[in-house]
């Protein structure tokens, strides 16, 4: 979502936090009831810098399928006594379009804490965003077209897209307040090895061709890497900025236990 996850000067933190992507057509979200992926972030010389959880829960609303994505991230060892961050973010999606229609986000590192909400209207496409700790940031935000996501599931949901190396996709992501108009470019294939095993993966990166802002604009780049197996999963996930690169490997997946699909009326 779209909260101030990453107002950090960590690489890790900005793991984490990563704002909302709009994807343009309207699908079911992949994600399926009890899948989660977990991820152990390295940062320089500290492997084991920090780690982050990604798990997807089928609830019903008002008779309504949706699916919960929480993504919850914690410093670890050496870093954690020199840079305690801790956050968790929770996105509701409508699991029969993938529409997002709720997030919300909170953080605490060392002195600062964020506490923040969106919640997406789409019949008067407008976005209410509170910020529960500076109240005076709170404010409605026009939503562009499309489906609004977060980005590190955006970035995991690419698995679904079927991309081939060359591809282009445009997204739309929001970072704290703002829209970024963003392509994610599929690059290579490449081999990687994991704590998971070995494997021929797509390098997605996301770009900002446009009048770049924020990290773009400092040279940021972010990346994923997508198994080219049957199962498609986000095996790496690495942001680089100018004072260090936070890269997240996945250590452990439990497949979901239902298809989310089979909830909708």
């Amino acid at each position: 979502m779209t909260l101030s996850f990453l107002r950090f000067s960590k690489p890790l933190a900005v793991l984490f936090s990563f704002a909302s992507a709009v994807v343009l057509q309207a699908a079911p979200i992949s994600f399926g009831d009890g899948e989660r992926f977990n991820f152990r972030v390295s940062w320089g010389l500290f492997s084991e810098a920090a780690e982050i959880t990604i798990a997807a829960r089928a609830e019903q609303s008002a008779g309504l399928p949706q699916i919960r994505v929480t993504t919850t991230t914690a410093t670890r060892g050496l870093i954690r006594k020199l840079y305690s961050f801790d956050g968790r973010a929770e996105s509701v999606f409508d699991s029969t379009d993938g529409r997002m229609l709720a997030a919300v986000a909170t953080t605490s590192a060392k002195k600062k804490k964020t506490h923040a909400m969106a919640v997406f209207d789409y019949a008067t496409a407008n976005v209410r965003y509170e910020d529960y700790l500076r109240p005076d940031r709170s404010t409605d935000i026009p939503l562009p077209a499309g489906q609004p996501m977060d980005l590190i599931t955006s970035l995991i949901e690419s698995r679904a897209w079927n991309l081939k190396v060359g591809d282009r996709r445009p997204t739309t992501v929001m970072f704290d307040d703002e829209f970024y108009d963003l392509t994610l470019v599929a690059e290579r294939i490449e081999r990687v090895e994991t704590p998971t095993g070995k494997y021929d993966a797509l390098v997605i990166v996301p770009i900002m061709e446009k009048n770049p802002k924020g990290m773009f604009k400092r040279g940021g780049t972010v990346r994923v890497w997508i198994s080219q197996d049957e199962k498609r999963l986000p095996v790496k996930l690495e942001v680089s900025l100018k004072y260090g690169t936070g890269t997240a490997w996945l250590t452990d997946y439990k497949p979901p236990t239902a298809k989310v699909a089979a909830l909708t009326p």
